[in-house]
């Protein structure tokens, strides 16, 4: 009879354990001391090796010719059975997946009250999907757990411990866990390597690396996929008869459509899906090959070997496209991908949304960043536009209005829930309105604001300076970590301002849960005020009067007007997204 790869080449010590040393190295060093807890959980992915070690541990304990290091021999009759899962009086493997009830459980609890069939041998119980387990069946199994007859060890295996946390958690306190990790494509090669050669098949490199890839840090899968791939065909395993045997679709294609997007051949996208779609691949598995492509790209852009789990072609094709790339896009890219990856898979229009996807990264080259626009504009907000023809002349600077005139204007919904008449401020002749330079990179010569106010003394505190620079003033406590008193202030209006510089608030009318902050912190802005007038000496705040018969009504809140409003403060509180927003007429997305 013909055994898998899979059972063949089963682990039957603890050394031929692939990768999880750090659980394989404990459970043999306690049983070599004589230190075997009574009930232990393993955890991890699927495939990696759980079912394995706990049989291992098994044969082990009940090994007649176990090593002094704690490895049992494998090849004594009790470790065969045990190896093989076939029927043995002292270990019992159980299918939490179809045994999962409270009265498997209590079945379970009486048959482990049995000694076991030896004095020097232990009763081992390996429950398998243990995750599977009622609430009710833990319960009936926890006492047994916390005070165990002699000699007796559970071991639970399971996927998904977090469910064991929410249904069983006093259970964990009473089990020793070890986390299992994923299995790295290196060692899933090396170990494929190993048994095609007891096999005595030799296999292509990338055949090799497809597989361990497909299998996606489990090595029971990679044992699997490669029987798959052997039962194709005779002779040397290729990576064309791992291909066809997965239904891979070939790298040639992946990198086929990464020159389209390279090159922005937009219209060539569709015909090269429909080809695909056509032929039968499978586009999530496609999908996924384009991602990886885009990651070993963005790692070579940024200086990196790129080496991943490419093929020694592939990774000289990406080389050459590389430098078509930059990483910005290439960023945006991946990030498309993950977002769309959920959705992708529970899709009916996978082709659609594919085809969309790809014409969008081959369209990047279209794109602009706001932090270009507004650099190129300069500060008279048309200089260099993109827009504009460039060999035309350039046309005069058009000053952008004031937030003041925006706000008399009536600039929309969401600004209007905020207008309040303030004194407008006139700019000097030589004060452009808005400055669209980035505050982060001033101009080389210009003097720090430290100096300036040492050279400029400051003015005394009146009402049209401070409606003036009363943005200004709430920035300032922002980005002294302030936010919660900038946003208070964000509610009020400078309506006067006494000869002993008492200044005076209004709040908006449904406002009043401000009046209490500001007041309490009326030092800190009295503080802020002083960083560009004098004179200021005291705060008082008062709440607006509702005029007669304008009852407060419930307010309706719609997707729109949430995004209007916060567009209105983001404008408020960023004077060159305000200019930005007036002069290209943007539109909040997100």
């Amino acid at each position: 009879m013909y055994l898998s790869l899979a059972r063949k080449y089963r682990p039957r010590t603890f050394a031929e354990v692939a990768v999880q040393t750090h659980v394989s190295n404990t459970l043999r060093g306690a049983i070599a001391r004589g230190r075997v807890a009574h009930g232990y959980l393993l955890c991890g992915p699927r495939g990696v090796g759980k079912t394995t070690l706990a049989r291992v541990l098994a044969m082990a304990l009940n090994c007649e010719r176990r090593g002094a290091d704690g490895e049992p021999c494998g090849t004594c009759a009790s470790c065969t059975r045990i190896w093989a899962g076939s029927a043995s009086l002292d270990v019992i493997e159980i299918d939490a997946a179809s045994n999962r009830g409270v009265d498997d459980a209590r079945d379970l609890r009486e048959r482990a009250m049995y000694a076991p069939s030896g004095e020097e041998r232990y009763k081992v119980y390996i429950v398998d999907e243990a995750h599977m387990l009622t609430r009710e069946a833990w319960n009936a199994l926890l006492k047994i757990l916390e005070e165990p007859p002699p000699r007796v060890v559970f071991v639970f295996a399971t996927t998904e411990p977090q469910k064991i946390q929410q249904m069983a958690a006093p259970v964990l306190s009473r089990l020793q866990r070890f986390d299992f990790k994923r299995i790295g494509a290196a060692d899933v090669r090396a170990r494929l390597s190993t048994v095609l050669a007891a096999e005595g098949i030799a296999a292509e490199p990338d055949a090799l690396m497809l597989l361990a890839r497909a299998a996606d840090g489990s090595m029971r899968d990679a044992l699997s996929l490669t029987d798959q791939a052997l039962s194709l065909g005779d002779g040397t395993l290729t990576a064309q008869r791992v291909r066809d045997a997965l239904g891979l679709v070939p790298e040639d294609e992946v990198l086929a459509v990464l020159a389209l997007v390279a090159e922005h051949r937009a219209a060539d996208v569709f015909p090269t899906i429909a080809r695909l779609a056509d032929a039968g691949a499978d586009l999530g598995l496609f999908l996924g090959a384009v991602a990886e492509a885009l990651r070993s790209t963005l790692e070579l852009v940024l200086g990196g070997s790129g080496a991943g789990e490419l093929s020694d072609a592939s990774r000289a094709a990406l080389v050459d496209c590389a430098s078509r790339f930059v990483p910005g896009d290439l960023v945006r890219m991946l990030t498309a991908i993950s977002e769309l990856e959920p959705r992708f898979r529970r899709s009916g229009q996978q082709q659609i949304l594919l085809e969309t996807l790809l014409v969008r990264f081959a369209l990047l080259d279209r794109t602009v960043s706001i932090e270009a626009m507004l650099r190129e504009m300069g500060p008279g907000g048309e200089e260099g536009g993109s827009g504009a023809d460039r060999s035309a002349p350039p046309a005069p600077p058009r000053p952008a209005p004031s937030r003041e005139a925006r706000s008399a204007g009536g600039g929309g919904a969401g600004r209007a829930s905020h207008d309040r008449p303030v004194a407008p401020r006139t700019p000097t002749p030589t004060e452009p309105p808005f400055d669209l330079r980035p505050a982060a990179a001033p101009l080389a010569d210009a003097p720090p604001r430290a100096a300036t106010a040492a050279r400029a003394p400051q003015p005394r505190v009146t009402l049209d300076g401070l409606v003036g620079q009363w943005t200004e003033i709430v920035s300032r406590l922002r980005t002294d970590g302030r936010m919660a008193l900038a946003a208070a202030l964000e509610h009020v209006q400078p309506i006067a301002v006494s000869a002993s510089g008492e200044i005076t608030f209004e709040l908006e009318p449904t406002g009043e849960i401000y009046q209490q902050p500001i007041a309490a912190s009326a030092a800190d802005v009295l503080s802020a005020v002083g960083t560009m007038f004098t004179g200021a000496s005291r705060l008082v705040v008062r709440v607006g009067e509702r005029p007669a018969g304008d009852e407060p009504a419930a307010r309706r809140f719609t997707e729109e007007s949430v995004r209007v409003e916060r567009l209105a403060m983001l404008r408020k509180r960023d004077p060159t997204l305000d200019a930005a927003v007036e002069t290209l007429d943007l539109e909040l997305l997100d």
